[in-house]
């Protein structure tokens, strides 16, 4: 794809404008720590949930679902679409108890909730394999991933690509060091608008190139009539006989996997960036807002763009041998073919933000454990603008860094399922921590140890494969079993925390007092929140709001409009049931 003189235009005013956000909120951003990585905890929910939405966003992302859709049809984006019911769980239960907090990264919670060397241990661990490894392979494989896509749509080689990659890297990483958590922010809201504009035009040129929609959906259900499976490529649900989503493994999804298992964006009981913008957010009721809203958008609105395009490609390429051999590259040959020309410099401008909008995130939220968890625990008493200038050297080495392992992310790309394995199970001793008194240090440090080496055990020693659906499901249920009763050994065997650590904890993040029993009593000037019940029935309508609109707009957008109508009613109902309950007694629980 050739650019002209004003697409390099565009691309140029694109960047200019980034770069000055960032030197307008320089001075506010500098101030402190606190400003720096929080934004001084004065940012609103709209905001705060679309930083969130604009950070899943990567320039990969779209590549991903057309692969996911070329192999299995639309159902096949259950492998995300089930993280939902965590993504509920973090809006109803979990988003004011993190704001409550007070912390600026999750990882500090270990020493408010904990104490002694454990804690230190717990903390520092968390910090230094979350900020480096795990992040910069992170951005190792979106930068990569950047790499693919220059290549295939500029025509260029890989090292030109790099080279290209690198430049926008530098002055991601300058707008994040300039301006820290406010510049990301704000920076964020004009790419998620400039690249969801883009992709959903890109959906309605590929559509019209096909068309028009009708022809589309007839073309796919004629491929269907010559396919051996029995579902559709437009079926909602998985057929759960197939090979790649059998009932088992279904099951595992939507009924184990989102609460058991540690992933990056999507932890149980929240963290990650995810908890940074809640930290960030005004009062504990931005911080719900702002959860609720990414929610929503990420999972109910923003797929379907990415889904019909794929639909293109599926109908476009379907004896196309290399389209079946990367699947992915499906959704760039879709923008190469039916984009406009007059609209290249715009959609280069948008996978850059995707690109940037992840990236930046990545590079201030590593800098913020390695800085506020690592250096500043140990180096204490140093003046705020200290910490700062270190947050700014911090971010563009881990800039540098990550730069050097995309250059070797081909042969390190298995390590992503090795570190993945440390948080396989671990999930339920990351939602339980805030409810339940009796869970120690040891609790965390026991289940991350056991639950990294019965997976590597089961994968290395007995054969199991991660990437084998079926037992992928099995390789889980036993890696949660053996760590659940590893854990739970453990805390019973091993001492609780001191009573004046729990107490503080507890008058600090007033939890439901069900299972703090002892500590509970002796906290008689906090008033006890019974709201368990009214949590559990928002995150439910919560659920089945997200699926019902997700489907219902699906269903709309693919033709069948009465169907689809009736869906985003129901969502609409189960929304109104939450903005109900959350006016009559929801508000008055959280902290203005």
């Amino acid at each position: 794809m050739q650019l002209n003189f004003i697409d390099w235009i565009v691309i140029a005013l694109y960047f200019l404008f980034n770069l000055a956000v960032a030197l307008y909120l320089r001075k506010r951003a500098t101030q402190s720590m606190s400003d720096f990585f929080v934004s001084g905890r004065n940012v609103s929910w709209w905001l705060a949930g679309t930083s969130m939405v604009a950070t899943t966003f990567a320039a990969d992302t779209p590549l991903v679902v057309t692969g996911l859709v070329a192999r299995n049809g639309i159902a096949g984006n259950w492998i995300w679409w089930s993280f939902v019911f965590s993504g509920m769980l973090t809006v109803f239960f979990y988003a004011k108890l993190w704001r409550r907090a007070g912390v600026l990264t999750d990882v500090e919670f270990a020493e408010i909730r904990y104490s002694g060397k454990p804690a230190t241990f717990l903390r520092t661990f968390r910090a230094i394999y979350l900020g480096i490894p795990m992040n910069l392979i992170i951005m190792g494989w979106v930068n990569l991933a950047i790499v693919k896509i220059m290549m295939a749509v500029l025509g260029v080689t890989k090292i030109e690509a790099l080279i290209f990659v690198v430049v926008i890297m530098f002055i991601t990483a300058s707008i994040s060091s300039l301006s820290g958590l406010w510049g990301v922010l704000w920076t964020d809201l004009f790419q998620f608008v400039l690249k969801m504009g883009m992709v959903i035009l890109l959906a309605v040129y590929a559509v019209k190139a096909t068309g028009g929609m009708g022809a589309l959906v007839s073309k796919l259900q004629a491929i269907d009539n010559t396919r051996s499976s029995s579902s559709s490529i437009l079926s909602f649900v998985p057929d759960l006989n197939s090979v790649w989503m059998p009932l088992i493994t279904f099951f595992v999804y939507i009924a184990v996997n989102w609460w058991a298992s540690w992933y990056p964006g999507a932890e149980p009981g929240g963290g990650g960036y995810v908890a940074q913008r809640i930290f960030c957010a005004k009062n504990e009721k931005h911080s719900l807002l702002a959860t609720l809203w990414f929610n929503i958008a990420h999972y109910a609105l923003r797929p379907w763009p990415w889904v019909i395009v794929a639909l293109v490609a599926v109908v476009r390429y379907q004896n196309d041998p290399a389209f079946h051999a990367d699947p992915e590259s499906g959704y760039i040959r879709i923008l190469i073919s039916d984009l406009p020309a007059y609209f290249r410099g715009l959609m280069l401008a948008a996978f850059a933000a995707a690109y940037m909008s992840t990236i930046g995130t990545q590079l201030n939220w590593g800098a913020s454990y390695l800085v506020n968890d690592v250096y500043r625990r140990f180096t204490p008493g140093k003046e705020e603008k200290h910490y700062v200038k270190f947050s700014q050297l911090v971010t563009m080495l881990l800039m540098i860094a990550s730069a050097v392992v995309t250059f070797y992310m081909d042969s390190i790309g298995g390590a992503w399922r090795f570190l993945m394995a440390l948080g396989a199970g671990t999930g339920l001793v990351y939602i339980l921590r805030w409810f339940w008194w009796r869970i120690n240090a040891w609790s965390e440090i026991s289940a991350m140890i056991a639950a990294f080496i019965t997976s590597v055990v089961l994968q290395l020693g007995f054969n199991f494969d991660e990437g084998n659906p079926e037992q992928f499901a099995y390789l889980l249920l036993i890696t949660v079993s053996i760590t659940t009763v590893v854990w739970l050994a453990v805390t019973y065997l091993t001492e609780p925390e001191p009573e004046d650590k729990l107490l503080a904890f507890y008058r600090r993040v007033r939890p439901n007092p069900a299972m703090w029993g002892p500590i509970a009593k002796l906290a008689t000037d906090i008033k006890p929140q019974k709201d368990g019940l009214f949590n559990i029935m928002n995150w439910v309508s919560g659920v089945i709001m997200i699926y019902a609109t997700l489907f219902g707009v699906g269903k709309i957008v693919l033709g069948e409009t009465l169907i689809g109508i009736a869906l985003v009613i129901v969502g609409l109902v189960f929304g109104a049931i939450i903005y109900v309950g959350l006016n009559k007694r929801g508000w008055e629980t959280l902290s203005e």
